[in-house]
């Protein structure tokens, strides 16, 4: 299956159409992240076959030039506190110091599927799309991937994403979760929990390329 078959089995649900309406809505009336083009930026740039690691988030940032379809990643130079806090567990955990911008296409085309758990949301207006249903096609997603016969990493952040963890029942899969990273809970959980890591770690285990999770690594490889 591609991800265009799945959007389009999905496109046949009542809730899908539901859901698309709401979305068309807010985008007119509103502006809204990430721009229209880019709601399935992450599904565009990893394969359902290439896909190798989970990293599941909650909705796009809400600020302008940040979303771009990726979750945690953004096209501007200023990093979001998130963000900054991801790369530093990543520099603590490889033990590497490093420099990059926002922007983690470059993970998305080694097979890290960047998923928020809702895709859109209006500007200043945290999770303000989180009802419309995007959960429903999100966890259909996680439910595809759960069920296909290779190993696969996913990485939980924050409660919400925690959450997803009943969906996930493949014991060829491994699950890490933790704090998120944002200010207000690093602190308590996600800084020494060491995912890059251990998804690595197991990634060698079961004879499948590892990340590349400096971008400079990715560009010299």
């Amino acid at each position: 299956m591609t991800w265009e078959e799945f959007i389009a089995n999905e496109s046949k649900k009542d809730y899908y159409i539901e859901l698309h309406k709401k979305v068309e809505k807010a985008y007119e009336a509103n502006e809204c992240y990430p721009p229209f083009k880019n709601i399935f930026h992450a599904l565009s740039l990893t394969k359902i076959e290439d896909v190798k690691v989970v990293i599941l988030g909650q909705d796009p940032y809400h600020e302008p030039n940040q979303a771009h379809g990726l979750a945690f990643s953004v096209e501007c130079d200023k990093l979001p506190p998130s963000l900054v806090n991801i790369y530093k567990e990543m520099a603590t955990d490889l033990n590497r110091s490093f420099s990059q911008n926002g922007n983690l296409e470059y993970l998305a085309k080694q097979g890290v599927l960047l998923l928020n758990t809702t895709l859109t949301v209006t500007r200043g207006m945290a999770n303000s799309h989180s009802g419309y249903g995007w959960n429903i096609f999100t966890d259909n997603i996680i439910k595809m991937l759960n069920e296909i016969d290779r190993p696969i990493v996913f990485i939980l952040w924050g409660n919400p994403s925690i959450r997803k963890k009943e969906l996930l029942n493949n014991p060829k899969h491994l699950i890490l979760t933790s704090a998120h990273p944002s200010p207000l809970s690093a602190y308590r959980g996600f800084f020494g929990s060491r995912p890059f890591s251990k998804a690595n770690e197991f990634l060698r285990k079961n004879n499948l390329k590892e990340i590349k999770w400096i971008k400079e690594d990715y560009l010299n490889d």
